[in-house]
């Protein structure tokens, strides 16, 4: 028999039956087969094809075969050796309450997405496991818990199309062996496995949403969003001033621009699974949440106010024509009620779903193609009556007149640009709603570029046309005819016509003409076929614009606040029906809008929008170049015809045309986004998309590491590169943060352990839990786990492998070892060859030594207990007092009840459900440890610097009266001398220490340094020592060598006789240096 189904139900359900490959979740929960003892056997399997008619179909059996039965595979089930293997029938037929045939592939897969609804609507859960699958047993011929490819396991946690699955891991495939058999067949009993939590979340969704295509989803919003209304109403005043060459370059330039960003948004959007979110969501993946959160926000809200600029729009030509004979109020205010009346509109179609919106847009873009087509039509059929107002049909002599410039006023070439180039914001129309194309891949890319080529060759047709056809000024009277007899002296282009339009030109330069390329913006209207057309294009482009926009911002400001970027927007994140359109969003959208109609002001409302929505577009192309530049292997877009320097030059372009278009709205872009991005770094949310910002930033880190390798190491730039044996970090805080005061910014700080557990997952999932505590402390140091019998041999391991070319550790931080005279000697021996070791690799030591000790690690919550301290002000009055009221806020003071319960002491929890006791000790090693994390009072850094060790004794006090806890420490330096050369000797340091340049507030020299030790003190040395020397003289010479190599620790008499000169002569003394503050702490340097 296979092992049993490593896959348990889901929470609150009873398991499917063991035997079933795909089984219906009916509520019970059988047996199960007895599991194997062992993974490597396998399930006999009949290869030939006919053997399938021969197999159990499942669905049908919801226990074993009987033992004996006909069905059984091999007929000796109780032998435990084999069982019977549950295929699909290949011809899609199934009983009642089997699969349904549409859930497998060619009759003998499983369900990829492993759940299926039941005909009545209900759920079933289906549970899907390699071993009671007939997936991999086909694939293979035999079951196995190992995993084939499958595009579930490399997929985003919250991927919308399906959840990650998590594959075996060595680790269980190599435990397999050892497990023993489950009571009820399963493996983890009722705990939910990730395939069955991707199953139970994939049934939950609803069902029937609707996805757009490439032409419906992308290609037509793009297309109504760029055909605005610039097309009708602005584009012959632009050839006008222009003319037809530069009109042209205006086009080909925002051509250009739009182009590049189109490569750049099609390359990331085939780079990986697309959601919804539009421009925020390719930014924030490819740069990072900092980036992405402040464009996505100003992304959104650019779109809610367009639907204003647009609704604006749309009122302003409904209000002018009926200005004549239809006034409500006056101008401002019939703007104002047209376009609350039309965004109400605008709104209820957008609420009523994506489908009906889709709808409109379709009719509305029919509407537009038609009004281009009519004017298309219209300018090859020239009336007499449309003369006078300035159209002639197509002319060589109007073309050329109109070819060259003619700005007028303040216009000039950069102004007409600014006015053309909101036109061309529309390309992420499609992009915005991502999450509701059923292939964005394929969509994005295909829709966006299609539709600037479709409206950039559209545009350019308008410019030339208009330019050939209409004359810059004309006057609309049919009186304006020259006469044959000056007919000669005409040089204008209507001459040739009988026309003489001079008389609405001055002669200071000055026109008051009314028809015309440069005078009349409704020009089109006239060269069209039927006027009435051009106005019903006017309203689609407008009406499309805001319905695009309408339904853009919610969406992405969905995506938004579901990321959690902005704290307190998640009520928005929340979706409804089956397509999770986002109500909520809509209203806030609908809200912003209205506020911005009621400016009923145009060209207030334009120029900080068209802004915004550069800024989205050079950040999308700075992505593309950011993502190539940092080389990552997961930069592999299926879109190959980008390149990262052009995405680069488009980004420089976008950044032109921004402060082009308006240089104070482009600053305030700048302003906002900068200020956004500043938020979002400083907030830290708790994202990783593997983002080319984590990419570059590794990509930097090695090319800078391997850099620093070729460099040989300058004195100049020595730093102090701790590797502090910490054991897990926690459990030493004081040694922690005395060494992470002089490394914070300025050195490498590593905290080793070495670890006796030979579990080398556990050892993994140590150094990730507590590289993650460190970050939490916002402590910058690295915590490297070793596997070793002893400290010693750990500390050998990693002063030898820690590090990374020239960022290794050059100093060894240990603690003082308290219980040297009481402990293992064996256990001292290894600490003091520890020391030796670090010597013997060119490190340096130190070590600190607190009278209360270091280790709280015994301390069950310390984390809990300290962080608490922390947070609550007279905490140690609380620690020690039973009733809180009682504490008077000051912690030097202790209250009256604390000296009454000082043998049992309580601490209260955050929670105060269940209060913690700690003795007066482990209270006093919990202060303790608190003592370099505070701010030090004023006082001094004792240094007794008595011979040249580098100046490693004098630079680590130097670095931490830098800090800004420590910079109320003076440094007071002690050196050895002479009697009778202290003023000398002080003066020779003092002017070391000045080319130093090290700040010091005393310099003291110990004169009587060579005096010889007292006999008293001789005697207590000799007393301290005597239970440690070996006194060989005293015992057989092989008796004295096993005990000298069973317990190296001993003093011989030839060591003792080596040292004496040391031990008892003038260099002997006694060396201490305190670092004393008034917060009392001390430290031996």
């Amino acid at each position: 028999m296979s092992a049993p189904s490593s896959l348990p139900p889901a929470q609150g359900e009873n398991p499917a039956p063991e035997n079933e490959g795909l089984a219906v979740d009916t509520g019970l929960k059988p047996a199960g087969p007895t599991p194997s003892s062992s993974r490597f056997q396998v399930d006999l399997v009949a290869e030939a094809a006919g053997a399938a008619d021969k197999t159990l179909a499942s669905g049908d059996k919801d226990a074993p075969a009987p033992e004996g039965s006909e069905q059984a595979a091999g007929g000796e089930e109780a032998k435990g050796r084999f069982r019977v293997v549950n295929f699909v029938d290949p011809s899609g037929a199934s009983p009642p309450e089997a699969v349904p045939a549409e859930g497998f592939q060619n009759g003998d897969t499983v369900m990829s997405e492993g759940s299926l609804h039941s005909s009545t609507g209900g759920q079933h859960h289906y549970h899907y496991d390699t071993h009671t699958n007939t997936y991999y047993l086909r694939t293979f011929g035999h079951n196995t818990i190992d995993a084939v490819p499958n595009i579930d396991f490399y997929r985003q946690t919250a991927a919308p199309l399906g959840d990650k699955l998590i594959r075996p891991t060595l680790s269980e495939l190599h435990d397999e062996l050892d497990k023993e058999p489950f009571e009820d067949g399963f493996a983890n009993g009722d705990e939910l496995t990730p395939a069955e939590e991707a199953a139970a979340k994939e049934a939950s969704e609803p069902k029937g949403a609707v996805k757009f295509g490439w032409i419906k989803g992308v290609l037509v919003r793009c297309m109504l969003n760029i055909w605005g209304v610039m097309l009708f109403i602005r584009m012959s005043w632009i050839v006008g001033q222009a003319g037809i060459v530069l009109s042209c370059v205006i086009v080909l330039m925002a051509t250009v621009v739009t182009t590049i960003t189109g490569l750049s948004t099609s390359a990331i959007a085939t780079n990986g699974f697309v959601r919804g979110g539009g421009a925020y969501y390719l930014i924030s993946r490819s740069l990072g949440p900092e980036f992405g959160g402040s464009i996505g926000l100003i992304f959104a809200f650019a779109n809610a106010v367009a639907v204003a600029m647009y609704v604006v729009g749309f009122a302003e030509t409904v209000v002018e024509l009926l200005s004549v004979d239809c006034i409500m109020t006056d101008e401002i205010n019939d703007i104002r009620i047209v376009g609350t009346i039309t965004v109400i509109l605008l709104l209820g179609i957008s609420v009523a779903g994506m489908e009906w919106e889709a709808k409109a847009q379709i009719f509305l873009l029919v509407v537009l193609i038609t009004a281009i087509f009519n004017y298309f039509i219209g300018s090859f059929i020239p009336l007499q009556s449309k003369e006078s107002q300035g159209f002639f049909g197509y002319d060589s002599g109007i073309m050329m007149e109109n070819m060259g410039p003619d700005f007028r006023g303040t216009e000039s070439f950069f102004s007409v640009f600014a006015i053309f180039f909101p036109a061309a914001t529309g390309i992420l129309a499609g992009a915005n709603i991502s999450g509701d194309l059923s292939d964005p891949q394929l969509a994005i890319p295909r829709g966006t570029l299609l539709a600037i080529l479709i409206t950039g060759i559209v545009y350019l047709g308008v410019a030339i046309s208009t330019g050939s056809c209409i004359v810059r000024d004309a006057t609309g009277n049919d009186n304006d005819t020259r006469s044959a007899q000056i007919m000669a002296n005409c040089t204008d282009a209507a001459c040739k016509f009988g026309y003489d339009f001079s008389s609405c030109k001055s002669d200071d330069g000055l026109y008051n003409c009314r028809y015309g390329l440069q005078n009349d913006f409704q020009v089109m209207s006239i060269v069209s076929g039927f006027g009435p057309i051009i106005t019903a294009g006017i309203f689609s482009a407008t009406l499309s614009s805001a319905l695009a926009s309408l339904v853009s911002a919610p969406k992405v400001f969905q995506a938004l606040c579901k990321d959690n970027i902005y704290p307190g927007l998640e009520m928005f994140a929340k979706g409804y029906g089956k397509n999770n359109e986002p109500l909520r969003g809509y209203i806030l959208t609908f809200c912003i809008a209205l506020a911005f109609i009621l400016i009923a002001q145009l060209n207030v409302i334009a120029p900080i929008i068209s802004n915004f929505f550069l800024a989205s577009y050079a950040l999308i192309n700075f992505s593309v170049f950011h993502a190539s530049l940092a080389n990552s292997p997961g930069w592999r877009p299926s879109f190959k015809y980008y390149n990262m320097w052009v995405s680069l030059a488009g980004a420089v372009l976008c950044c032109v045309v921004m402060f082009v278009i308006n240089w104070w709205a482009a600053l305030m872009t700048n302003v906002i986004v900068m200020g956004l991005y500043i938020y979002v770094s400083y907030k830290k949310p708790d994202v990783n998309w593997g983002s080319s910002t984590q990419a570059l930033t590794y990509h930097q880190a090695l090319t800078h590491s391997l850099h620093l390798s070729s460099v040989e190491d300058h004195i100049k730039n020595f730093r102090p590169q701790c590797l502090v044996m910490t054991g897990y970090p926690n459990s030493r805080p004081a040694l922690l943060h005395l060494v992470h005061a002089f490394t914070k910014n300025v050195g490498l700080m590593i905290c080793g352990h070495g670890s006796r557990r030979p579990n080398f997952k556990e050892l993994s999932n140590d150094q990730t839990r507590y590289q993650r505590w460190l970050m939490k402390n916002e402590t910058k140091a690295f915590y490297t786990p070793v596997f070793a019998e002893d400290i010693r041999e750990g500390t050998q391991y990693l002063l030898q492998a820690a590090g990374l070319g020239r960022l290794r550790p050059n100093t060894l931080v240990i603690g003082f070892k308290n219980d040297w005279k009481d402990g293992d000697m064996m256990n001292v021996e290894t600490y003091i060859q520890m020391i030796h070791d670090a010597f013997d690799y060119q490190y340096g030591a130190v070590v600190l030594r607190l009278k209360e000790g270091l280790d709280v690690s015994h301390i069950s919550e310390q984390d809990d207990l300290l962080s608490s301290q922390e947070k609550t002000s007279g905490m140690k009055d609380v620690v020690v007092s039973i009733d809180m009221k009682d504490s008077d806020g000051d912690s030097s003071k202790p209250s009256s009840k604390a000296t009454s319960v000082q043998n049992s002491p309580q601490f209260l929890g955050p929670t105060e459900k269940s209060p913690q006791t700690l003795n007066v000790a482990d209270q006093r090693l919990l202060d303790a440890s608190q003592l370099f994390k505070r701010k030090q009072g004023k006082g001094t850094v004792d240094v007794w610097w008595l011979f040249d060790d580098g100046g490693l004794t004098l630079l680590i006090p130097y670095l931490l009266t830098n800090k800004k806890k420590w910079n109320d420490c003076k440094i007071r330096v002690f050196i050895g001398g002479k009697i009778n050369r202290i003023d000398h000797d002080r003066r020779a340091m003092a002017t070391l220490l000045s080319k130093f340049r090290i700040d010091f507030s005393d310099i003291n020299v110990l004169g009587d340094i060579n005096t010889k030790p007292k006999k008293e003190n001789v005697t207590a040395f000799e007393e301290m020592i005597e239970p440690y020397r070996l006194k060989e003289d005293d015992m057989e010479q092989d008796t004295a060598e096993a005990l000298k190599a069973s317990e190296p620790w001993r003093i011989t008499d030839n060591e003792l006789e080596l040292y004496r000169a040391k031990l008892y002569g003038k260099e002997c003394a006694l060396v201490s240096a305190y670092l004393t503050a008034k917060c009392g702490c001390s430290l031996r340097w």
